[in-house]
Order: structure tokens, then C-alpha cells, then sequence
């Protein structure tokens, strides 16, 4: 694959990626002020709501800044994370646990919609960047080799 291809296809991405990771971002900071009430003596669920809107913007921030294959894993456990967690707890009525109120919520609306797909457009977004990365770097290796043998 030519170098201007791979410049590309990183660089869309990272696009999509960092895109889905600010619409996840966003809706958790707005609707965290709506979920306050929904606790345990520790944690309430608009604090873990605000915990996964930083976490966005930290990977987004990463895989803007630099793009390599750690910031792009740590992009895929953030989606994928929010992704998992908001079909468990859409369909499943885990309870509270731990320190973890229990945030069941057996219904879809446009916001949670939104996040649910921003998330999981992310994840993959994140993922394929990461083998992009990984299959790239070894194409660069293997060409150095190549260049040090002769």
C-alpha cells in the first residue's frame, strides 16, 4: 500500500473516532445533572456519566495529538466500554453492586440512542486504527530490515 494511502486511511480513523468520541463525550456531561439521584453512599451514576465524558476526551485528545497504537487501544476500551455498558444496562437489570448504583433503564431515547452509536462506531473506528497501525509499522519494519541486509 502506498504511503499516501495509509496517511488516508489513519487519518479517517482518526476522524471517526475522535468524532464519535465527542458525541459520546458531550451527551455524558449533559445528561450526567439528570442522573444525580441514582446513587450509593460513594458514587452516583452522573458521576460515572462525567467519568466517561472525561475518558472520551481523553482519548480523543490522544489520538489527536498522538496517534499511535496505545492511544488508539485506549480509544477502543473507552468506546467499547460505553458501548457495553449502555446495552447491559438497557437490557439486563444488573442491581447495584459494589459502589455502583443500580442504573438499569429499560428504555431507548434519542440521546441514549445517539451516545449508543457514537460509541460504537468509535469502537470500531479505534480498532481498525489500531490493526492499521500495527500492519503498517510491521510493513515499515520489514523494510528497514529489507534495506539493512543489502
Amino acid at each position: 500500500m502506498e504511503a499516501r494511502s495509509w496517511t488516508a486511511l489513519r487519518l479517517g480513523l482518526i476522524f471517526v473516532a475522535v468524532a464519535g468520541l465527542a458525541v459520546d463525550a458531550y451527551v455524558h456531561f449533559d445528561l450526567a445533572s439528570g442522573y444525580a439521584a441514582v446513587r450509593t453512599s460513594t458514587l452516583s451514576q452522573a458521576d460515572l456519566f462525567r467519568a466517561e465524558g472525561v475518558a472520551a476526551i481523553v482519548a480523543a485528545v490522544g489520538l489527536i495529538v498522538r496517534p499511535r497504537r496505545y492511544t488508539a487501544a485506549f480509544a477502543f476500551l473507552v468506546a467499547a466500554a460505553g458501548t457495553a455498558a449502555v446495552l447491559v444496562y438497557r437490557y439486563v437489570d444488573v442491581g447495584a453492586f459494589g459502589p455502583f448504583p443500580n442504573m438499569y433503564e429499560p428504555i431507548w431515547y434519542t440521546k441514549k440512542t445517539v451516545s449508543a452509536w457514537a460509541e460504537g462506531i468509535a469502537a470500531v473506528a479505534a480498532l481498525a486504527l489500531l490493526v492499521v497501525l500495527q500492519v503498517r509499522s510491521r510493513t515499515v519494519r520489514a523494510a528497514r530490515v529489507r534495506e539493512a541486509v543489502r
